[in-house]
């Protein structure tokens, strides 16, 4: 995905096909429309703007540069004063969306702006505005693009709908976001929010607040951009509470724009017209090392001498990318290694435990601590010690820092043992050995003292009396039988209070050891008898296309269960995601049609009794490191806030299963559309249509049309037409043939037993 901090050269003019109507300004393409009727569409191919009446902006598709063939639609600045080079976007429909060459923008009859994607065949944004008296649209001379009713009162503004950037006169209200451009194709972790109090916070995966403007606590206020380069918090009434100014405030400045830059930093620009180039004017954080994980993985951050922010990693790399703490249990024991003038934090988890120390003995706690990776002494006179058991580790280094950082590693074997066996000494006349008593009974002693310490430690954890508490160690230990008991406390603080979202109902939690695991909210009444006794069965089901259950929580009316983690997340966010889509590769997505199918057939046929899935989608189907399929979330059906154990039939999965390979096929998930679309195009001899575009490296004709074939068969309307899973894994590994299907709405059941002899005879055979 692109990089919006970069400029429309660096996006597009490096690769063509050229950034559209950008390049265009008021040539043959763009035109100037001071109202914008319904039915107006832009397309990808006809190169078409839509322009402010002052040509100070324009609407329209822009590429990517690493990839020509994915484009995104928003506003750009389109002054002819402004290179072509420098006309930067300023907003963008649906964020980070993509769309194919062939796709379009849209305002509707309805008076709805839809964003078609050619290469899913369905709309993947609207402005929601459908059956709101909408009669035009308009793209106003400040970049304000608004929907208009007949009394032209604005009904939806792209003011209100923010990407990362806020235009001169532009607000930015409390439950309002802006959030970073996407960066080397992974979706930003930054992101800029007014909260409840009035004050302005830059964040780091919404939990990590890293600068908060220094502004008086009041409700009612909204951030605005000035005109004459000023970042305002105001009250309702229009009068500011708290200002920042850029440097060339009151100055004659044509153009300005305050961004959320991929960085983490927030800055405000102005077009400086004589050097024609624009420059940053004020940003939040000076110190661009200490916005928080500025490096990622890389590193830690220093400065060049030149002044530009350098990733540096002081150790050896785990692998090409990132930059981890190299310690893991050691045979041979482990040092700490020193840096000075360095702060060290971690990012997974970011939280720390602060104790208060001497420099030799903050080292010395993470050294005797087998669990702490490394820890950093702040040096300022606080004899603060911060202490991490997190291999996940960044930070910033600079000459005028007084911190001390150190990181743990395995000591060197050794090649020779400096204390050899020696023969036992000849025997001597006991002697009183005074020191040797001391020693012992101060050993006794501190042994002693470190037991009462230990108690009173679980005592106080026991009564609450810590800021967070602890999940319940039973995943603690790889070694331990049996499922996890958690309280809903626990699932609270796994889950970082459920703001570690990979899914509607799903979670990322990591455990007390940094075992990673998922979480499901089941968000369905079950008697709590019955759901206790159905994850006793569920705990039992073991196979290598099944993530494991490890634990759950049944507490009140809270239903949650703990599964292992797959690295990559769900199966549902790389067929959305333009980029990472690209990385299910047809045998790939073979492979995971195949796994998934094998574990639905587990489930039906190779337990103690029939486990029927009840919810198979692609969100509950996890990737792990190599991208193997790993079912999940199996055994309960939903229904109308109601959940029961295996409450779903076998051929309820058969049609969830086939939904799920036409979505694997052909790259939509709007299973209604795509099936009467994907079986016209096959059964009128265009199969090679229905394949995904967007899958690099092509396909095998004979697999798609036996994929695709067995897919029908799952989705038939008459739940006695689909196979058993047992006929469609024989015919996806390539054991069985598989007859050509009828239309999956060709037959309806009969309503009595002796039509149904009449109609159809015998079961279809696949």
């Amino acid at each position: 995905m692109m990089e919006k901090g970069f400029t429309t050269t660096e996006l597009c003019f490096l690769r063509p096909p050229f950034l559209l109507c950008i390049f265009a300004g008021f040539l043959l393409n763009s035109f100037v429309i001071a109202e914008i009727p319904l039915g107006s569409k832009l397309l990808v191919a006809d190169n078409d703007c839509w322009v402010s009446s002052n040509g100070d902006f324009a609407l329209g598709f822009f590429n990517i540069s690493d990839q020509p063939n994915l484009y995104s639609i928003g506003i750009h600045y389109n002054s002819k004063s402004i290179p072509t080079s420098q006309q930067t976007v300023v907003w963008t429909a649906g964020a980070d969306i993509t769309v194919g060459n062939e796709s379009y923008f849209h305002l509707t009859q309805q008076g709805e702006l839809i964003l078609f994607d050619s290469l899913r065949g369905i709309p993947i944004w609207t402005s929601k505005t459908g059956n709101r008296s909408i009669v035009s649209a308009a793209l106003r001379d400040n970049g304000n693009l608004v929907l208009l009713d007949k009394e032209q009162n604005t009904v939806w503004q792209s003011f209100d709908d923010p990407s990362d950037t806020l235009l001169p006169g532009q607000s930015l209200y409390v439950n309002q976001t802006l959030r970073a451009a996407s960066k080397n194709s992974l979706s930003s972790y930054y992101s800029l929010d007014l909260n409840a109090s009035g004050q302005l916070q830059l964040r780091w995966e919404s939990s990590i607040v890293y600068w908060v403007s220094n502004s008086p606590s009041t409700s009612n206020l909204s951030a605005f951009l000035t005109p004459s380069g000023a970042v305002q918090l105001r009250q309702q009434s229009l009068k500011p509470v708290w200002s920042v100014f850029g440097e060339d405030h009151n100055d004659s400045v044509n153009y300005r724009f305050l961004r959320l830059d991929s960085d983490g930093n927030l800055r405000l620009y102005s077009w400086i017209e004589t050097a024609q180039l624009w420059r940053t004017v004020w940003q939040a954080v000076e110190n661009q090392c200490k916005v928080f994980a500025t490096c990622g993985q890389r590193g830690i951050c220093g400065f060049t001498a030149s002044g530009a922010t350098d990733c540096r990693c002081p150790f050896e790399l785990t692998d090409s990318i990132n930059c981890m703490v190299p310690y893991k249990e050691c045979e041979s024991g482990s040092i700490m290694l020193t840096f000075k003038n360095t702060f060290l934090y971690g990012t997974y988890p970011p939280d720390e435990s602060v104790i208060i120390s001497s420099l030799q003995q903050c080292e010395q706690l993470c050294l005797n601590d087998f669990q702490c990776t490394f820890a950093t002494y702040f040096n300022n006179g606080s004899g603060q010690c911060s202490l991490r058991k997190t291999p996940y580790v960044t930070g910033y280094a600079d000459p005028s820092l007084s911190s001390i950082s150190f990181v743990k590693r395995c000591s060197d074997p050794l090649a020779v043992n400096p204390n050899p066996k020696q023969p036992p000494p000849s025997e001597q006349p006991m002697e009183l050995c005074l020191p040797c008593l001391i020693g012992a009974a101060s050993g006794t002693f501190f042994i002693f003292a470190m037991v009462q310490l230990g108690i009173g430690f679980c005592i106080y954890k026991r009564k609450g009396f810590t800021g967070r508490k602890t999940a319940t160690l039973g995943l603690a230990s790889p070694h331990l039988k049996g499922l996890a008991v958690l309280s809903f406390s626990e699932i609270k603080s796994l889950t970082g209070d459920f703001r570690n979202q990979i899914g509607p109902t799903m979670f990322k939690g990591l455990m007390p050891n940094n075992h990673l695991v998922t979480i499901i909210n089941l968000n369905a009444f079950i008697e709590e008898r019955k759901f206790r006794g159905a994850v006793m069965k569920m705990g039992s089901i073991q196979h290598k296309d099944l993530a494991k259950l490890e634990g759950y929580c049944c507490e009140f009316n809270h239903r949650f269960m703990v599964y292992e983690y797959a690295k990559n997340g769900s199966l549902g966010k790389y067929i959305d995601d333009s980029t990472l889509c690209k990385k299910l590769t047809w045998r790939k997505r073979l492979d995971i049609c195949s796994t998934v199918a094998k574990a639905i057939y587990y489930l039906h046929t190779g337990c103690r009794e029939f486990v029927s899935h009840g919810n198979l989608e692609c969100e509950n189907v996890m990737l792990d490191e190599n991208l193997t399929a790993k079912v999940t979330d199996f055994g309960f059906a939903r229904i109308d806030g109601q959940a029961s154990y295996c409450g779903f039939s076998a051929e309820k999965d058969v049609e969830d299963f086939g939904k799920l390979v036409l979505t694997l096929l052909s790259g939509s998930r709007n299973h209604e559309e795509i099936r009467d679309w994907a079986y016209r195009e096959w059964k009128e001899g265009r199969v090679e249509n229905v394949f995904d575009r967007r899958i690099e490296g092509g396909m095998e004709v004979e697999e798609l049309e036996r994929a695709l074939r067995i897919a029908f068969w799952c989705i038939q309307m008459d739940d006695r037409m689909r196979p058993s899973m047992g006929e469609v894994v024989r015919v996806l590994d390539g054991n069985s043939s598989v007859d050509a299907p009828p239309h999956p709405f060709a037959f309806q059941k009969p309503l009595h037993e002796d039509d149904e002899a009449q109609e159809y005879g015998s079961e279809s055979e696949v």
